[in-house]
């Protein structure tokens, strides 16, 4: 007796489906190998892994950020912009206003929510394509860090930060730096939202078919301007994080950290739930980007290797989730076919 083709093909199926699935995960474990075998003595030590964890943090903050309006089809590029004048407006309340660092912290992290809703009202209400609309307020802000500044540098007085605002990123907890362990958290919090409540099945449905949810009775300019405030309050919580960490106002710093915030997030969307954004694959993608770019920088490698690492990763990443969401609508399709024909013969 012969199997049916769609048995057959099992083992197919699911040996793609875990490539793409954990694919990107095995890639990052080879490739912390390999660089371990070739840079024995000072790649794989816990000051080297330490070092990752930290200098990758705010990154990784960001990239989660804009993972969730991605989710919905729309891109936050103010994210470089916010993440700019979040840190300085920090140093400039702690520093020039004499605010207690909690209560400046808080009103940042609160500003960064506030900044995301209004990108999202811009967005929804204005209807104005999210890639224009988050340029334009982006551009808004770092009007507004300038001012702030006066195009200078916030410096503190002699007597330094409170040390509690610096330990927000110096501090270590189980010998790891903390920083690595707000930006578990946040991965746990965005799966939680994204995976286990409605909240994010409406933003999924929201970015596969904005139309079709509507008709579901989705209220859609709701769920997106949400998702603009979270990106918005994640990206408030890295200025704070920014701000302890080089404990300067340095008004130019921002814009940097927006290419591999996309990168991130987009090549995760590739792997763990393939062709859909989502935190853990988010997360994955980080720490490859994290120990690709670790190694290449201790084989000697220029200064130009990390912005071309970066875009061209980035290109791969939107390629891979191109490819992605086409193969999963093929094989969405693919078991209604062998019924419609079968109704066609049924109707002869």
């Amino acid at each position: 007796m012969t199997l049916p083709s769609s048995h057959r093909s099992l083992p197919g199926h699911l040996r793609g489906h875990l490539i793409g699935t954990y694919g990107l995960l095995t890639l990052t474990v080879l490739l912390f190998l390999v660089f371990s075998v070739i840079l024995p003595d000072t790649f794989p030590t816990l000051d080297n892994v330490s070092a990752i964890l930290s200098n990758q943090s705010i990154p990784a903050l960001l990239a989660l950020g804009v993972t969730v309006p991605i989710a919905t089809g729309k891109f936050d590029l103010s994210i470089g912009y916010g993440l700019g004048l979040a840190h300085v407006l920090v140093m400039y309340l702690v520093v020039d206003s004499g605010w207690p660092w909690p209560l400046a912290c808080l009103t940042v992290v609160l500003g960064g929510a506030l900044v995301g809703a209004v990108n999202g009202v811009v967005v929804e209400f204005a209807r104005i394509d999210s890639l224009i609309a988050t340029l334009g307020t982006g551009s808004i802000m770092y009007a507004v860090t300038g001012w702030l500044t006066d195009g200078s540098r916030i410096v503190p007085g002699p007597d330094g930060l409170p040390p509690g605002f610096t330990d927000l990123y110096d501090s270590r907890f189980l010998g790891l730096p903390v920083p690595a362990f707000y930006v578990l958290a946040v991965v746990v919090v965005l799966w939680v939202l994204l995976e286990r409540l409605p909240f994010g099945r409406y933003l999924y449905v929201i970015g596969s078919n904005p139309r079709a949810a509507g008709m579901l009775g989705i209220p859609t300019r709701a769920y997106c301007v949400q998702a603009f405030t979270c990106s918005g309050l994640v990206v408030g919580f890295a200025g704070v994080l920014l701000a302890a960490q080089q404990q300067i106002g340095n008004p130019s710093v921002g814009l940097d950290y927006l290419l591999p915030a996309f990168v991130g997030a987009l090549l995760g969307s590739t792997t763990i739930k393939p062709g859909r954004a989502n935190a853990v694959g988010t997360l994955v993608a980080v720490s490859l980007l994290a120990v690709g770019l670790a190694g290449i920088r201790q084989l000697g490698a220029e200064f130009w290797a990390t912005p071309l690492f970066n875009g061209a990763t980035l290109l791969i990443a939107v390629g891979l989730a191109g490819y992605s969401s086409r193969r999963r609508l093929r094989t969405t399709a693919a078991p209604d076919r062998p019924e419609r024909a079968a109704g066609g013969r049924r109707t002869q």
